[in-house]
């Protein structure tokens, strides 16, 4: 399932809102699971995978490569706990995930990931293949 904040509902019912008014949204209010955003580069060497997930603990991240796929999973916790109502409530708090099909193959037994200031980067080694494939031709 992926992450898709109510924009729609929201446009159609526009003119009924009046700046009086307010959306509380409660703290233990939360979509089921969000979509992480991912950037994915490459080097003649790697895969390079960057996800931004400010509040998460690097022990709450997993991450799984299986063939060309990996994934990444972990969950964060709202700082702000109790009653507390917000007016906006923009970043999202709890499961994330995210499967991406990576361009080239790689050696996923050889990956590294670095957690600094939020941002996590996923360094995947290529599988290097001769690109020419010798062909025997049989004579019959």
């Amino acid at each position: 399932m992926s992450f898709n904040p109510p924009i729609d509902p929201l446009l159609e019912n526009i003119q009924d809102l009046s700046f009086s008014q307010s959306t509380e949204v409660g703290v233990g209010d939360q979509i089921e699971e969000g979509q992480l955003s991912i950037d994915v580069a490459q080097t003649p060497e790697e895969v390079i995978v960057i996800a931004t997930m400010a509040g998460t603990e690097p022990g709450n991240v997993s991450l799984h490569v299986h063939g060309d796929l990996l994934t990444v999973r972990g969950w964060r916790t709202p700082p702000v706990e109790g009653e507390a109502k917000y007016f906006y409530q923009e970043c999202y708090w709890g499961k994330f995930s995210r499967t991406v099909v990576l361009p080239v193959e790689v050696q996923g037994e050889m990956a590294k990931a670095e957690y600094r200031y939020g941002v996590l980067i996923i360094h995947l080694p290529k599988i290097h293949k001769a690109n020419e494939i010798t062909i025997e031709v049989v004579d019959e």
